[in-house]
């Protein structure tokens, strides 16, 4: 039998003789894409047309999402620069206006659905996602039935929390099986937020899951815990573009990772780097706060603590180190903090 631990040596052996040629990865996420819809979760037209034609003037792979995370999971990329481009909500502006122009590039896109505001005002309709689905290029996938806090609230009990989180996965799952005749086993978590028994809840259901942490996917990803750029107009101005549509994964294993459960504020996130990289060239930024000093113990393990405390529901420790082809390993880990109010 293979132990965690040998699990953990050989993947960070393996990403350290092969971190020269290893290429990972790259999620995009999409809310609205429009100029009079919310500037914080909104990508202006003009910006998103000048995000795809980046991509398409860099000659990246743009690839459909279940199938690039299959092979970025094991490891099996090679030197590929790959991209997934995907969209929460179903937004009509991402029917009305982005659809035909991913159309005019060529790309694959998906869509996470939540099912129970389809229909609703300033959403796409049933008919418009067969219309959609209807394409080879587009994939639709669960997003909730009603992209509520799935994470469980202090104040819920065991059994309040099942029924609550199976009946809004399945629900969700049946409607699209029902309505457009698909089963995709991928979700995306609803505000990205995740604790370890809900990506057990997406494990046993053999779906892979996607947050709102920023970094690529590679072969130390977690399964359940995938990450993706957002890309609303605060987030995705093309001067900083490349770096993210370049990056790599930073190669820490996902399993020794926290699920991100606030504990104790400021949260401590410790990990450790394969060589060669190096904790001096590692920078670690948090939210709102900006960069981090960190601590490098005898052993090797990094520690990455903020000076202060937060006080929104979601924050994010975010690390970047350079690679020796001028592009950038990433890594974001998530906090939730259950005791600050829902959204």
């Amino acid at each position: 039998m293979v132990t965690p631990t040998a699990r953990y040596v050989f993947v960070l052996l393996m990403a350290g003789l092969s971190l020269g040629a290893r290429a990972d990865l790259v999620v995009l996420q999409y809310h609205h894409v429009s100029d009079s819809t919310p500037p914080a979760t909104s990508t202006s037209v003009s910006l998103f047309e000048g995000q795809l034609g980046a991509i398409a003037g860099e000659n990246l792979d743009v690839v459909a999402l279940q199938t690039g995370a299959e092979e970025a999971l094991d490891g099996a990329l090679d030197d590929r620069k790959q991209v997934a481009i995907t969209f929460d909500d179903a937004y009509d502006s991402v029917y009305q206006t982005a659809a035909p122009m991913l159309d005019r590039f060529g790309f694959p896109y998906t869509i996470f659905v939540n099912t129970d505001a389809v229909g609703n005002r300033g959403y796409m309709t049933w008919d418009q996602l067969r219309e959609l689905n209807e394409h080879s290029n587009v994939t639709i996938a669960n997003h909730s039935h009603e992209h509520g806090h799935l994470a469980k609230r202090s104040d819920e009990s065991e059994s309040d929390w099942e029924a609550r989180v199976d009946k809004s996965l399945d629900r969700a799952q049946a409607l699209l099986k029902e309505e457009l005749d698909i089963d995709v086993p991928m979700f995306a978590y609803p505000y990205g937020e995740f604790d370890s028994a809900l990506e057990r809840k997406l494990a046993q259901r053999g779906w892979i899951g996607f947050g709102q942490q920023s970094g690529a996917v590679g072969a130390t990803s977690g399964r359940t815990r995938l990450p993706r750029f957002p890309m609303a107009n605060a987030y995705g101005q093309l001067g900083s573009l490349n770096d993210k549509l370049l990056s790599k994964a930073l190669p820490v294993e996902a399993s020794t990772l926290p699920a991100g459960i606030l504990t104790e504020n400021p949260p401590t996130l410790e990990f450790r780097l394969p060589d060669p990289l190096s904790a001096s060239r590692l920078s670690c930024f948090a939210s709102g706060q900006g960069r981090v000093e960190l601590e490098t113990a005898e052993d090797g393990l990094i520690r990455v603590r903020a000076p202060n405390a937060f006080n929104s529901r979601r924050f994010r420790y975010n690390c970047t180190h350079p690679t020796n082809d001028g592009r950038y390993y990433w890594f974001s880990q998530q906090w939730l903090d259950l005791d600050k109010p829902e959204d």
